[in-house]
């Protein structure tokens, strides 16, 4: 087997992943899935600009989760449940953040009891998010908080 060959092989197994990769977040956003990106903040780092990555969220139930658009697994990388999710802060990205999040995205700060991630969202997934969050059910436990 030739150089050129094992190229050759590298490159097609490249062109089938990348396919696999467009077709799922295909079928995530036909499904009812919206873009967002997200970050998980850790304590260690909380103003940190790093660790964005682009994704596909969807609602299931009582839960928001996201799928991370440059990954091969079927399962969500992060689930957050709306019970006991509360809005921390919210605001625009900053100047070394503009190039990773959605054009025109609002980033929220989510506290999901222990766990702390920031969404990025444009104006239209926004108002979905924040219509879910409103839209507990009676007499559930959650709903909107935003931290004051």
């Amino acid at each position: 087997m030739g150089v050129s060959e094992i190229v050759g092989i590298a490159l097609l197994l490249a062109c089938l992943a990348v396919g696999w990769l467009a077709v799922r977040r295909l079928r995530l956003i036909r499904s009812g899935g919206v873009d967002a990106a997200l970050r998980r903040v850790r304590a260690s780092a909380p103003t940190s600009t790093r660790g964005w990555n682009l994704g596909v969220g969807r609602y299931r139930g009582d839960e928001f989760v996201w799928y991370r658009v440059i990954s091969l697994g079927g399962r969500a990388n992060v689930v957050l449940s709306r019970l006991y999710l509360e809005i921390t802060d919210r605001r625009r990205p900053g100047s070394t953040e503009e190039y990773v999040v959605p054009v025109d995205s609002t980033v929220l700060r989510l506290r999901d009891g222990q766990r702390t991630v920031e969404v990025a969202m444009t104006p239209d997934v926004l108002t979905g998010f924040l219509a879910w969050l409103e839209a507990t059910p009676p007499g559930r436990y959650g709903g909107y908080r935003q931290a004051s």
